[in-house]
This record gives C-alpha cells, structure tokens and sequence, in this order.
C-alpha cells in the first residue's frame, strides 16, 4: 500500500507542493483520474500556516494537508453512485464520469479535503497523481517538489521506520489515514523573567511547569535573554508555573490552559531584602 510521510520540522513553507500540485491539475484534464482543477477555490494539497503565541514568543508551523486516502474512508459509503473506490494500492480515486456532484461525500470527509467544482458537477480531492504513478512516476509532484525532503512517498513496507515515529492528523476519527506526520508540534508555554529593581534580565533562573491533574513537572533556565520555552506540551490541558532564582522571591502563576500556545509574558522576580546578588 502507498503511504505519503511529512516531516513537519523540515518543512520551511516554500509552498512548492501547493504550487506543483495547481500546476499539475489546473487546467489539465487527467481523465479518466480527474478532470481539471478550477484555478481558484481548491487546494488538493493546501499548505496550512499557523501562527502560534503572540508577541514576542511567536511560533510558525507549516502543514501540508491533503486527502488522507484512509483505509477506511467514511466518503467511499457515502457515495450512492459508488463513485468513489480504493486502488489495489490504497490511493482513494473519485471517478468523475460516475460522479454527479451531489456533495455527500464533502459531508462526510471529517478532513475536508474534499471539494465540490460546481462548474462540472463533480467532486475533487488529491488523487496523489495516480495519473502520473501509471505512467512510471514514483512519486507525486507534490513529493517531486519539495526541495527540503520533508515528503517522503512509497510503500508503507519501505516507509515504516519513518512510519514508526510519526502520527496522524485527529486519530479520534477512526479513518485510519495512510498520511503520515513527524514532528507535529505540542502546545508551547513560554515567557521571560526579569529583576525590575535593576531593569536586567536574568540568566540561570529556573523555570518549574507542573502538570496539574498528574503532578509531572518539566524544569527549564533561562537564557541570557531571560527566557524559556516549554516545548510539546498537552493540548487543552492545565498547568502551573513557579519560577525562583537564588537571593529572590518566587513568582508563581496558575491555571495555565493550552488550549492555544500560551506566552505568559514578562515574570518579574524581586531581590529579598537584604540580600546582594
């Protein structure tokens, strides 16, 4: 079976594969595979950018998503015209002389990665240039494009120690998916800590992030800059925040949610009385 592997770490978001994949189907007609891709409107493969944080802990991710080509894609029984089959090598083809437009499949796709071209009343998605694939290619132009490697394409047999560290896009959906991600970031909780009694940062102050519902505690020092970074955190999930430094005061924050990426700001830690640093 085909399988499709990004590494998102190594995607710098060129937007090559988003680009080679208009260039490969807008204005082309790849039948019986699939008819043109309007020129506008679709994106078989879509680059998703997101900015995460705000200023000025702020982080880029770049996603390239497609059709999943799921093992058990929810669109295939969705079809009443049955326009929609698996090849022997498990890339999802919607045929589009069987198709008629009527958009239940768009209904059922939970990645909606389907798209309707009203123009000629029939559904499109990624067909990982299967038209291509028959021809000898051995990978699609998305693959071909991508000048930093992050997309690896093959057989699931040849891909499975890449397979073996990467994961899939909402596993909660039970589609079995054969679109595969290494490096997909966890929620961040970053900040920076300062003494405000002589306007510096400080270095070296430890930094104690506490899982509130299971007690796990993550420790990091600040830079020279006076930050920190707490990588890969839970998504949705709560936390606490103690930060302390020798001759200060400890600053603690609660109820830290990473329902998004969470910058918790400026921390300013006092000097105790009495005592020189």
């Amino acid at each position: 079976m085909k399988a499709l592997v990004i590494d998102v770490s190594k995607c710098n978001g060129c937007y090559n594969c988003q680009i080679a994949c208009k260039d490969e189907h807008c204005g082309n007609d790849w039948m019986p595979y699939a008819k043109p891709q309007p020129d506008t409107g679709q994106f078989w493969l879509k680059m998703v950018e997101e900015e995460r944080g705000t200023v000025p802990k702020v982080r880029v991710t770049y996603t390239p998503t497609l059709c999943m080509h799921c093992a058990e894609a929810p669109c295939i029984p969705a079809c009443s015209r049955q326009a929609i089959y698996r090849r022997d090598d498990g890339i999802v083809i919607i045929d589009p002389e069987k198709c008629n437009g009527c958009g239940d499949c768009i209904n059922e796709c939970p990645y909606k990665a389907i798209y309707l071209n009203e123009d000629l009343s029939v559904a499109q998605k990624c067909t990982m240039c299967a038209h291509l694939l028959d021809r000898g290619w051995k990978e699609p132009r998305c693959v071909d494009a991508c000048p930093t490697e992050a997309l690896k394409f093959g057989e699931e047999d040849e891909l499975k120690d890449l397979i073996s560290k990467a994961e899939v896009l909402h596993p909660e959906f039970n589609a079995k998916p054969r679109v595969y991600y290494i490096g997909l970031p966890g929620r961040f909780v970053a900040g920076a800590v300062y003494d405000p009694g002589e306007d510096k940062c400080l270095e070296g102050a430890t930094a104690i992030l506490t899982d509130t519902e299971t007690g796990e505690k993550f420790t990091l020092k600040t830079d020279n800059y006076g930050d920190f970074w707490f990588e890969n955190m839970k998504d949705d999930h709560t936390y606490s925040l103690k930060v302390e430094k020798g001759g200060y005061t400890p600053s603690e924050i609660e109820d830290i949610c990473t329902k998004k990426d969470v910058n918790v700001g400026d921390i300013e830690l006092n000097k105790k009385v009495g005592v020189k640093t």
